[in-house]
Formats: structure tokens, sequence, C-alpha cells
């Protein structure tokens, strides 16, 4: 007779690998309330029938799609979206080409400055063009010299978007162009190609994906948009505004529904359209690349230069206007300079606490996003066990970038003010604003993450694990420090966002919890065009000092936690 078969041993599970599950399911809980049951509510909200319908739930659907207003303000979203596509992707293509393969002077300046539109609510760009291009705009009658009738439509929406949209493009193309092979050019050299077909044939192929990448990332932006056509819109309808009207105005909350989800398919669509370019652009560079040092050249760099400084010319007076304008006493009237919007605004207004209040947003967003964003990766990354549980996560941690912050903000109230919700008493207060922020904006912090803890090297937790090292002390005294630099980035990208978003909290606040960029939305209704400017400008200069504090602060991380990396301590 066979002796019996032990059973093998079970192996005994750590407390700090208990506790790293423990972290990822309240991780997947967190974004499976801030994400996943907004978005459900709005598919149950949209497939309701209507109060009074006769018909089938489905049957109002699919009668309302079929409408003739929503039909034309899909067709406004859509075209006016390809058209700012197709003007800002070539215009920040021949800009990124200048800063990567030209020797012009003066390149941190000008990316610097193209840069501006980031620290400032969207609304700032269609201020300005008000104040420039508008009835008692200082530049009208060259406006209607043009043949417009005037800024309030389609015309002012696609220049405000052409300058809201041109830092994102330019940053993707500018990481696109950055990763060239220098072998490939000094081939093309040695065999006597011209300049033309060298940059057809290595250059725009080299770039290829980046270029996708950055129609779809404009397009997206673009069409879910919610500040500019408030404010230039005038009569021209698109889908963004649609959904604030049937909400705000008309109390449709299923119509309302029904048009968030038509705004949500394209982003859909163009994210998962990214993902795939993503994917198959991994072997672009190979290991033996040399990097591509550009050669000085008078003509060509002149040129570039002269480039370079209209454009950012054009960023700067759209900018410029703004702040001029909220500190001009009467428009047009007298220019004199003079504090009176900016006490309107503050003081009047009462809006020093909406301002106090995206300080407080803008604080707890960028302590807490990144806090959650840097547990839930490293986990992710980095810990043991739950294996099922982990591209369920994944996939929730890459969501957010296909949900306009319009739709979550829709999403967040048809969920939270629920009748018999256990989380109602959140609605209208801090924290629902800040966990839809954070949830809004975490796909770039969660890939910014990733992509600094995959450069670290397996062994460390390796060699801990054979030291019988838990895996949190690893953390503190190793992963931490190395990935300090890049948290501040991240901390300083929640931070900006938060001060200025608009289309993810214009529904979820209440008088006690408003925010200065919504406060600009309310002044502009109001006719108060210059307070709404001197707001602007309020957010946009908090946004520039607290861009330097994070400048400052990343040096003195990096004299403190860096100087393995060679740098001077």
């Amino acid at each position: 007779m066979a002796p019996p078969r032990l059973a093998a041993p079970r192996q005994r599970v750590h407390w700090s690998d208990r506790l790293a599950s423990l972290g990822l399911l309240a991780v997947l809980l967190l974004l499976a309330v801030g994400l996943l049951a907004p978005l459900a509510t709005i598919l149950a909200q949209a497939g309701q029938a209507p109060e009074g319908a006769t018909g089938s739930a489905l049957g109002a659907f699919a009668a309302y799609l079929a409408s003739p207003a929503l039909l034309q303000s899909l067709w406004n979203s859509v075209w006016v979206s390809a058209l700012v596509t197709a003007i800002m992707v070539p215009l920040a293509f021949v800009f990124a080409y200048a800063l990567t393969r030209s020797c012009m002077p003066a390149k941190p300046l000008l990316r610097s400055v193209m840069l501006l539109p980031l620290l400032a609510p969207s609304l700032l760009s269609a201020i300005s063009l008000i104040y420039w291009f508008g009835n008692q705009g200082l530049a009208r009658d060259f406006w209607r010299g043009l043949g417009f009738d005037g800024i309030y439509g389609a015309p002012g929406i696609v220049l405000a978007e052409c300058f809201a949209t041109f830092p994102h493009v330019l940053m993707i193309l500018v990481t696109a162009l950055s990763l060239a092979d220098a072998r490939l050019y000094e081939a093309a050299d040695a065999l006597g190609t011209g300049m033309l077909r060298k940059f057809f044939t290595i250059t725009l192929p080299g770039a290829k994906y980046g270029l996708v990448s950055a129609a779809l990332v404009c397009f997206t932006l673009v069409i879910t948009d919610f500040g500019i056509p408030k404010v230039v819109g005038g009569n021209f309808n698109v889908l963004a505004t649609d959904v604030f009207k049937l909400v705000i105005g008309q109390q449709d909350f299923q119509r309302g529904a029904v048009v968030a989800l038509l705004l949500l398919l394209p982003a859909v669509l163009t994210f998962g359209v990214d993902v795939l370019v993503r994917r198959r652009q991994s072997a672009t560079l190979t290991a033996r690349a040399v990097p591509l040092v550009p050669r000085p050249a008078r003509g060509f760099d002149a040129a570039m230069l002269l480039v370079c400084l209209a454009i950012a010319a054009l960023v700067l007076a759209m900018f410029g206007m703004a702040v001029f304008a909220s500190f001009a006493k009467l428009w047009p009237y007298n220019l004199s300079p003079s504090l009176d919007h900016y006490v309107a605004g503050l003081v009047d207004a009462e809006l020093g606490s909406a301002m106090l209040n995206s300080l407080k947003l803008a604080a707890c967003t960028a302590v807490l996003g990144t806090v959650l964003v840097f547990v839930g990766a490293y986990l992710l990354e980095k810990s043991r066990g739950l294996d099922w549980l982990r591209p369920v996560l994944r996939l929730l941690a890459m969501l957010p970038m296909a949900v306009p912050g319009l739709v979550l903000g829709l999403g967040y109230i048809f969920f939270f003010n629920a009748p018999g919700n256990p989380l109602g008493g959140l609605y209208q207060t801090l924290p629902l604003l800040v966990l839809c922020t954070v949830v809004h904006f975490y796909t770039t912090g969660h890939l910014t993450v990733v992509t600094a803890l995959k450069a670290l090297d397996a062994e460390f937790e390796a060699v801990s694990a054979s030291l019988k090292v838990p895996l949190f002390t690893t953390f503190w005294r190793v992963t931490l420090p190395i990935c300090l630099p890049v948290l501040l980035d991240v901390s300083r990208y929640f931070f900006i966002n938060a001060m200025t978003t608009i289309s993810a909290v214009v529904f979820l606040y209440s008088p006690d919890t408003r925010l200065a960029s919504v406060a600009i939305l309310n002044l502009d209704e109001a006719g108060d065009t210059g307070a709404a400017a001197a707001m602007a400008v309020l957010i946009a200069g908090t946004s520039a000092l607290v861009t330097l504090g994070y400048l400052g602060l990343g040096r003195l991380v990096d004299r403190r936690t860096q100087a393995w990396r060679g740098r001077p301590a």
C-alpha cells in the first residue's frame, strides 16, 4: 500500500503583502465610486423614458437622437473640432520642428511663452478675443474687414480653441520629434539625399505616431470643451453647451444624459485609436540609436526664429490683452490703469471666497491626488497577489482620459444626488469636488508615475524579499526618494489643472463652494467682462507663482535625493 501523500505546506504571506492587497482594493473602490458608478448612472438615466412619454425608453432615445437641433449641434461640434485640429497640428509641428531641429536662439524662452495658456482657464482666450474683436474691440474693424460679422459664433470658438489647445499639441510633437536616430540622417547625407526628401522619408514617418496622437488629443479637447463655446459661442450651439442648457436651464436630465453619451463617444473613440497607436510606436528607437543633434544653418535658423516669434507674439497678444483689460478703468473709453475690476470681483462680488475655495481645491487635489496615484501605481507595479484584479485596475486607471469633464460632472449629479445614496451628503461639498478633480486627471498622473517606476530595476524588490525586508521599507527608503522629482511634477500637474478646470465642476458647486474658474463664467454672464478678465488673470498669476515654487522645490529635491545620478550636490 502506497504511503499517503503529504500536502505541500502553504507559503506564509507577509503582512506587508496583505496590506498591499488591501491598498489595491481601496484604490479599486475609490475609482469605482468616483468613475464607474457615475458613468453607470448616466447610462441608466439616458435609458429612462421621459416623463409623460407613452412609448418605450428606447423609442424616446432614438427620437431625440433624430431631432434636427441635436444633429445640428453634433455637426457643429464635429466640424469645428476638425477645423481647429487641421489648423493646430501643422502650426504646432512647425514650432516643434524649430525647437528640436534648428539652432535658433532663445529656445527655452519661446517654449515657456507657448506654455502660458496652460496656466489659465480656457475662458481667458475667449475673453481676450472679445476685447480684441468684439463689438467694442480694438481690432473690430480689421476683423470685419476680413469678412466676419463678429467674433461670436464659430469664428470665435475656432480662434479661442487654437490658443487653448496649442500647448497640448506642441508638447506631444516636441516629444515625437525628439525621438530621432541620427544614423538615418547620416546615411541619407552619404547618399546625397536632399533636405526635402529626408523630411518626407525620415522625419515624417518617424513622427507619424506623434502626429496621430496630437490630432486625436486636439480633436477631443475641442469637442469636449465647455468654457469657450459658453463665452463666445453666441447662438452657435455645440454638444457641450447643449448639455449645460438642458441640465441647468431646462432641468431635463434625461435628454442631458443622452447628449452626454454622444459627447462621450468621440472621446472614447479617439482614446481607443490613441492606445493602438502608442502600442505600435514601441519599436521606434533601438538601443543603438544615436541622438540627433541639429547643425547650425543660418538661413534655416533665421526662418524658424521668425516663424516662432510670430506665433509667440500672437500668444502674448492674446494673453497680454486679458491682463491689460483687467486693469483698464472703463473699456474702451478710459484705458487708464486701475484696480476697479479686481475690487469689483474680489470685494463687491464677494469672489475672494471663490478664489480661496480654488486654492483649497488645488492644494487638496495636489496632495491627495499625488498620494493616491503614486500608491496605486506602486502597488500595481511592485506588489504581489490579486492577479485577477490588476488588469481591471489598469483599465480603470486609463478610463478617465476618455471621459470628458462635463460628462463626469453630470454623472456625479445623478449618482451622488440620488435618493437613498448614503454618499449623498458629499454632494456640493469640497471633498466631492476634490474627488471629481482627482478622478478627472488621474490617467496622466498614473502614466507618469508608472513610467518612472518601470525605469527602476525589479531587483530592488527581489533583493529586499530575499533579505526579508518589508515591501514598505523598500518603498520608503529606495523608491520614494528616487521618484520624488516625478511626484513633484505630478503634484504640479494636479494643482494647475484644479485651478483652471471648469467643465468637471460646473455642476457640483454650491454658493459656499463656488470656485474662481466658475465665477468667471458667472461674471461673463452678468456682463461684467472686466471683472471676469481680472479673475482669469488672478488664476494665471497664482498658477505661475506656484509653478515657480515647484521649480525651486524641485531643485532642492534634486540636490538632496538625486546625487546618485551624477548631478552636482
